[in-house]
């Protein structure tokens, strides 16, 4: 991974996965690719925001995504989230719906999702980065290592956290990490994914902000302002 620095509060419980064959060959394919002149999103710089903006200690909530998004500015290093002055995309707009009629609360009028992650919500996507106008392109190229390995931190930690599946992707992931496949400590909520393909199939009325905020007030964690 030479290309990003992993932040402090990370770096320990990353090291054997750091160490691993694939990604050990990650930050070498990514230069190798930007090199040709392929266009990477997010930018360097901004791959690791996820783990940068919410610290280990500090995770209440994980939200899974598999991806970036993969048009221009629309990635900055947090799963479902635009930077604002982007237009959202129909996902995170049915996410806000979801959030409205879940809380009642008047969503923002940008998709930038920071003040959820500095909240303790880690917007986590299974692969980091992504080539422009490839979705997917950069599965199984050494990410999920690392990722898998965040997760699965989490899952170890013993303060209760909620886990936000949305999606059959997500939910995989998640039960590929025994930390978290067998742990009867944290939530974990499921639903179809919140694109406009799916949402209509039980995303909407699944009310996962409500449950996570209930969740963690019971267990002392304190409610995020969604």
């Amino acid at each position: 991974m030479a290309t990003e620095q992993i932040p402090e509060s990370w770096q320990k419980v990353l090291e054997p996965a750091l160490a691993a064959p694939d990604s050990r060959k990650l930050g070498g394919w990514l230069q190798a690719e930007e090199a040709a002149g392929r266009e990477i999103y997010p930018p360097r710089g901004q791959r690791l925001r996820a783990l940068e903006l919410t610290p280990l200690e500090d995770v209440k909530v994980v939200i899974l995504g598999q991806d970036p998004y993969h048009g221009p500015g629309q990635a900055h290093g947090l799963s479902f989230s635009v930077p604002d002055g982007i237009r959202m995309p129909p996902s995170l707009v049915n996410i806000y719906k979801e959030l409205a009629s879940d809380l009642g609360v008047t969503p923002p009028d940008n998709g930038d999702l920071a003040p959820w992650a500095r909240q303790g919500v880690l917007l986590l996507n299974a692969s980091l980065t992504v080539e422009a106008g490839q979705a997917g392109s950069h599965a199984r190229r050494g990410w999920e290592a690392i990722t898998d390995a965040v997760v699965a931190a989490v899952a170890a930690r013993a303060e209760p956290s909620v886990f936000i599946l949305w999606g059959s992707h997500a939910q995989g992931k998640a039960a590929r990490i025994p930390e978290l496949a067998g742990s009867s400590r944290h939530l974990v909520l499921k639903s179809v994914h919140p694109s406009p393909l799916s949402a209509y199939r039980g995303f909407f009325g699944s009310r996962p902000f409500s449950q996570a905020n209930a969740f963690l007030e019971e267990h002392g964690r304190g409610p995020i302002r969604w």
